[in-house]
Formats: structure tokens, sequence, C-alpha cells
């Protein structure tokens, strides 16, 4: 089947995408625990970014598993085919020209590698949202920590599944020292140069 995909050549590349929007596409990657602060964070810098002008996106864990990825489970496999496709699916918005904003707990390191490998290094931006267990759980903003401590929620990451932190991000962020806009502007402050074409 893989010899009959032939992909097109279309007169629009990436390079006129971005010099039309006036700025650089890449991939921001937000990871940590469920309750870190992934999302929130994520959700300031998109909202600093746009303010500025620049053409965003967002993806996120829940809505995703909501619509294109409903059919996966949290099982170790799925959990990579999750973010196998959402890396897919990101690789295709940066290659359009936008800044992508991705904030997905995945807990594994192989696959945070695949997503760099997908979207090329060059437009793989990780920022490590660095939250302790304890926080988290204190925080457990949508009740998940609670159900998985009584059983009712297998294979949660931090409890009953592992969760592998980034060796070397681009940028970490520790929730129980810094505000969400300090970290935010930090962020927009650290892609301002990879902004530019």
């Amino acid at each position: 089947m893989k010899e009959n995909i032939i992909p097109h050549e279309y007169q629009i590349s990436t390079e006129d995408r971005r010099q039309k929007n006036g700025h650089n596409s890449f991939l921001i990657w937000f990871t940590g625990l469920s309750g870190s602060g992934k999302s929130t964070i994520a959700n300031v810098v998109e909202q600093k970014l746009f303010q500025q002008g620049i053409k965003t996106y967002s993806l996120d864990g829940d809505n995703i598993r909501n619509g294109i990825n409903k059919d996966l489970t949290f099982s170790p496999e799925d959990r990579t085919e999750n973010i196998r496709r959402i890396a897919e699916t990101a690789n295709l918005m940066v290659e359009a020209g936008l800044v992508v904003l991705a904030a997905f707990v995945s807990p594994y390191k192989k696959d945070r590698q695949n997503i760099r490998n997908i979207v090329k290094d060059v437009n793989f931006v990780e920022v490590y949202i660095n939250t302790s267990i304890e926080e988290c759980e204190r925080r457990d903003v949508k009740g998940l920590y609670k159900k998985a401590r009584a059983g009712e929620i297998k294979n949660m990451t931090g409890i009953s599944a592992p969760y592998e932190a980034p060796d070397n991000p681009e940028i970490e962020i520790k929730t129980e020292n810094e505000t969400v806009e300090a970290a935010a502007q930090r962020i927009v402050d650290y892609i301002a140069l990879k902004l530019k074409l």
C-alpha cells in the first residue's frame, strides 16, 4: 500500500505561509503531571502571542480525547498513539504557518523524542511544567487523583503509571515557585527570537 502513496507538491510552501504571517511557525510542547498547570500556562502564553498578532492554535489533552483520539485508552500503547497523532496534527499546523501550543501529560521520553522527530528539532520547544505530585494532588482540579487513589482510575500518571521527566527541556517551570503570569512571560521572552523570520 505504501508504494502507492505519492505526496502531492503544492505551490504554497511553509516558508510562503510564514512570510505572509510575518513570523516563524513551530510547536511549543507543554509536558507535566495532570494538574501541574500546563493548560493554564499555555492559555496565558497564547493570549500574549495573540495580542502581538501571532497566529496560534492550542491543542489540549481533554479536547483531543473528545475528538480525534476518542477511540484511545490510557494504556501505554494507546498513550504512544495518542501523542503520535497529536504530533502529526501539530506538524500540519506548523506547516500551515501557526505557532502551536500543545498541553499534554505525555509521560514517556520516547514519545516526546518522536514528536521532535516528526516536527523536526528546529520546530520544537519543550516546556516542562515541573510541579510535584504532592502539589498536583493537592490541587486535583479534575478530581482524578482522588479517583485514582480510590482505584477508580487505572494507569494514572504519577500514581499507578510512570512519568519520565525531560532531561533537557528548553524551558522548565516550577509552578510552586513561579506565578502563571511570570512563567508565561518567561516562555514568551524565550521564543521571541524564534518567532523572527
